[in-house]
């Protein structure tokens, strides 16, 4: 039977429930323990797919086409285990399951009420992730303690703990201590308050992590241990950390894998800790020796958390290299008249982003044009692709007015459109293409090479593709549709063979990425970037400086 670690918070929003999450499973998997993790969100959206990422952030896929909150990237990037729709759960999506039961009938006629039955629905949803292959599941619980979102999954895990043993349940709770300047103290009143309420639920936490800019001292743990009952070494002190991959480290220092195990009744002698891989690139996250700049062209580079993902895998590409990345937010629609050809020729390199709808597009086809004029290295993700594809059709094979039908139905040539009749409509989701596709590449691509082999598999999310019946015009323009469905009849890749790094791609590789294993397509893009940056002559991708 697996064991379950509830992770709270309290006092603030934002304090990094999901990165101390991420960073307790990663500990346990290096003790040898099979770990996967779970996301309860509280809002009423059934699922973020429909929410707007400059408010929310990105929208992260699962292999099998979940749309889930971005903190399910934190999790799959730090315990490198591919999780799935189940591995979050919504608020709307409990009322929408709760309701449809009721309606055929399933509770009886009984009054349907939060308690018992939606939180047994939350229950319920927790306890699809235990498997014979699953010895801890680690749960996080979106909001913060006191909001009335929340109660339902309080009182949910409350109950959890007498529905499946003492010794299976480990409750840690996130809590802010400020540091106030005026009086040169840090406080423990807001931890005071927030454990009150959270024991008001009903729960008493096991663990409190402390965030804060500054260690906590020894006399704080034991004032916290003494006012909020939990044992002085089961109060953790989460320090702001210069990385975020450092965070495992030092929460392994303070001892939030060995409490936990001890509250879960996890023999440590029988599970070794092995930090030297992560310790190892951590190493590399602190002795960086170059820099590269990436511009990432967008609609929502307002909030840089709705492309959280690229700029994670653009990171683990530059620890790759022991290079930093500074980043330039450029926003799609100030191009040309804010940022010109004459700005971007002073980027390493450029990103344009996967996005919905009109606004920023000239501005982006703008950009393309640019980077494939000037030699400056350019992956295009999803949108980016289509961007890529739509530049090449107008400026290079002289197709007037081509876009994507997207963007205008009337277009004479609409070089990107709505190909839902080529494909099982069951296969889509409805329109929209999600989860994990198989791609053949050409040999002796670029991709080819990069990948390392002629056979992938990326994450999708999108309505339109590249229209097939243009195919033969857009490589005459020198665009090299180097990537396909397995059928043939789907666009996956396109790349400029005469450039030194042109490369688009129907799908998020950035999902995929990891801090320790990054991905090829963003390899790629910084090998050719810092090429750039040593000033040399532009030439074509060398893959053997990528591997």
């Amino acid at each position: 039977m697996s064991k379950y670690v509830f992770v709270t918070g309290g006092v603030s929003s934002s304090l990094g429930k999901g990165l101390t999450a991420s960073s307790l499973g990663r500990l346990l998997k290096q003790r040898g323990l099979r770990i996967t993790m779970c996301k309860l969100d509280p809002y009423i959206n059934v699922d973020p797919g429909t929410m707007n990422p400059g408010e929310h952030g990105e929208v992260f896929v699962t292999d099998d086409g979940g749309e889930t909150d971005l903190d399910l990237g934190h999790y799959e990037r730090f315990i490198d285990e591919s999780l799935n729709r189940n591995s979050n759960t919504t608020t709307g999506s409990i009322y929408s399951s709760v309701i449809a039961k009721e309606r055929r009938g399933d509770y009886l006629g009984k009054t349907v009420q939060v308690i018992p039955h939606v939180t047994d629905e939350i229950k319920e949803r927790i306890r699809r992730l235990n498997s014979e292959d699953v010895d801890v599941i680690i749960v996080e619980i979106g909001g913060t303690v006191g909001d009335i979102e929340i109660v339902p999954f309080v009182e949910a895990i409350r109950q959890f703990r007498s529905d499946v043993g003492r010794d299976n349940v480990c409750y840690v709770h996130l809590t802010l201590v400020p540091y106030l300047a005026p009086s040169g103290e840090q406080k423990t009143k807001p931890t005071q308050h927030s454990v009150t309420e959270l024991r008001s639920r009903g729960i008493q936490p096991d663990v409190i992590v402390c965030r804060s800019d500054q260690p906590i001292s020894e006399g704080l743990k034991r004032k916290i241990s003494l006012l909020c009952d939990v044992p002085s070494q089961a109060v953790i002190s989460a320090v702001d950390a210069p990385s975020i991959y450092e965070i495992p480290l030092a929460m392994h220092e303070e001892g939030l894998d060995r409490v936990v195990m001890e509250t879960l009744r996890i023999p440590q002698e029988n599970h070794e800790v092995d930090l030297s891989t992560w310790e190892q690139l951590v190493e590399r996250v602190e002795s960086l020796k170059k820099n590269v700049r990436i511009g990432i062209i967008g609609k929502y580079v307002n909030l840089p958390d709705a492309y959280l993902s690229i700029v994670e895998a653009l990171r683990h590409a530059g620890f790759d290299h022991r290079a930093g990345i500074t980043f330039d937010w450029i926003d799609a629609e100030m191009v040309p008249e804010q940022y010109g050809e004459e700005y971007l020729r002073q980027l390493d390199g450029i990103v344009i982003p996967g996005g919905f709808g009109e606004r920023g597009i000239e501005g982006m086809i703008t950009a393309a044009e640019i980077a494939r004029r000037e030699q400056i290295p350019l992956l295009g993700i999803c949108l980016g692709m289509q961007v890529m594809v739509v530049e090449s059709a107008r400026n290079v094979a002289g197709l007037e007015k081509a876009n994507s039908t997207e963007f205008d139905r009337l277009s004479p040539h609409p070089v990107i459109d709505l190909m839902a009749e080529q494909v099982d409509i069951a296969d889509l989701g409805g329109t929209m293409r999600l989860g994990a596709y198989p791609a053949m590449l050409q040999p002796e691509s670029i991709v080819a090479g990069l990948y390392g082999s002629e056979v992938v598999s990326e994450r999708h999310r999108h309505r339109y593709e590249f229209n097939a019946r243009y195919k033969n015009k857009i490589e005459e323009s020198g665009l090299l549709c180097s990537g396909s469905s397995p059928d043939g009849r789907l666009v996956e890749f396109v790349e400029r063979p005469d450039h030194p790094f042109f490369v688009g791609t129907q799908a998020h590789p950035e999902f995929k990425s990891r801090p320790d294993r990054p991905h090829p397509l963003f390899q790629g893009l910084i090998t050719a970037a810092l090429v750039r940056n040593n000033g040399r002559e532009p030439q074509l991708l060398d893959l053997d400086a990528v591997h």
